[in-house]
């Protein structure tokens, strides 16, 4: 039985496992082998209005928790980890708007609109010329007569050429110093992109991630008014360190249960006899417990904050949120690895239906995503001057 975490949200969660395990998972190795856009899985979640789970009742959204997007990033994740990606990071930009613009009349609009045409966002945080800091833009807002523009030159912009909207950073003004910084909503048709590079990677082919040089043009009223630094910190990091860790642990639920699936084909060679690799099966069943039991405290301490800024923005559950995603990403590489080897040859075929190769490759992905060399240097600095809970 697939291991998911808490939901409340019973209706949406059985939607995404039937996605999953009929849609996703037929076309996955053709998605991770093209490095194509899993456009099966998303013409599905469209059709049963998935996209817009987070978005509120009184928006025509379906009202879902943190804890509910959780467990269909899991869910999803067990089939297909391109699809689990794209759908986890759609929703992190529907959080933000969610959390810190639902106020605006534009954006109220805009959350109408999305739950009616379930359309998907994307997010360019990044950009050539900050190290892969977030916090820190090169590009600004250049606003004229009620609007303004942005050019952004982005190593990466997952499934941008899919999206229906975009979520960028830039400067506040041409004078704002790197680190004050505004998001911007923009649209299909206020956006061009123009790619700048390829997307050839060992794992999450099919995100599809490019690099782009964006060139945008929209209304003033797209700019969303909390500052980045606030969104950041309260809603885009720690959403992404729930949303992702609970895709992982759908990558190594999937593992596990390959292993599984494997240790009981061999007993039925010799019964009455247990397999060797079992007593290891039993050592990575407990990591996998463990590391859904940190994805489940992790959710709840989030929920916990009630949406109230000061506490979301607090170092200590900043450092909690970070070692979410410490813990989980490397959790991930050692429970598919520890479950190959409980495969042998099997897990390492890729013409095998244990096969691991493609879970693998996936789970290295996890330490990059936000690189955990960063994420130490934060937490560092912050246990300097944070006092202890």
């Amino acid at each position: 039985m697939p291991i998911t975490v808490m939901s409340r949200s019973f209706g949406a969660l059985e939607k995404a496992q039937r996605i999953g395990l009929e849609i996703a998972a037929p076309a996955a190795d053709s998605v991770d082998r093209e490095a194509r856009f899993p456009s099966e899985s998303f013409d599905a979640l469209r059709a049963e209005r998935m996209l817009g789970i987070f978005i509120p009742t009184e928006f025509g959204g379906g009202g879902c928790s943190i804890a509910d997007v959780s467990a269909i990033c899991t869910a999803l994740g067990q089939h297909c980890s391109a699809t689990a990606m794209i759908f986890a990071m759609h929703q992190i930009q529907v959080a933000c708007i969610v959390r810190h613009a639902r106020e605006s009349e534009f954006f109220a609009s805009y959350l109408a609109e999305l739950a009616d045409t379930q359309s998907l966002i994307a997010s360019a945080t990044s950009e050539i010329g900050v190290g892969g800091d977030t916090r820190s833009s090169v590009c600004a807002i250049e606003r004229d007569s009620g609007s303004f523009s942005i050019k952004k030159q982005a190593p990466v912009i997952s499934y941008g050429e899919y999206a229906d909207a975009i979520l960028a950073t830039a400067r506040r003004t041409p004078d704002s110093p790197p680190s004050d910084q505004v998001l911007v909503l923009l649209k299909r048709d206020e956006f061009t992109l123009a790619r700048t590079s390829g997307w050839d990677t060992l794992g999450f082919r099919g995100t599809c991630s490019p690099g782009f040089m964006l060139t945008a043009r929209a209304t003033e009223d797209h700019i969303l008014s909390d500052s980045f630094a606030d969104i950041s910190s309260q809603t885009m990091l720690p959403v992404s360190h729930i949303v992702w860790t609970s895709l992982w642990l759908g990558i190594a639920t999937a593992a596990v249960g390959r292993a599984r699936a494997y240790i009981r084909a061999e007993a039925r060679k010799s019964p009455g006899k247990t397999p060797a690799a079992s007593v290891r099966l039993a050592e990575v069943v407990s990591k996998l417990q463990g590391m859904r039991a940190l994805v489940n405290d992790s959710v709840r301490d989030y929920e916990a904050t009630g949406g109230e800024a000061d506490a979301a923005s607090g170092m200590n559950f900043a450092i909690r949120m970070n070692n979410l995603k410490l813990s989980c990403s490397t959790a991930v590489v050692d429970i598919v690895s520890q479950s190959m080897l409980i495969c042998g040859m099997s897990g390492y075929r890729i013409d095998s239906k244990f096969s691991l190769g493609r879970l693998l490759r996936d789970a290295y992905g996890a330490a990059l995503m936000i690189n955990n060399d960063r994420i130490y240097g934060a937490n560092a600095a912050m246990l300097l001057v944070s006092k202890d809970d």
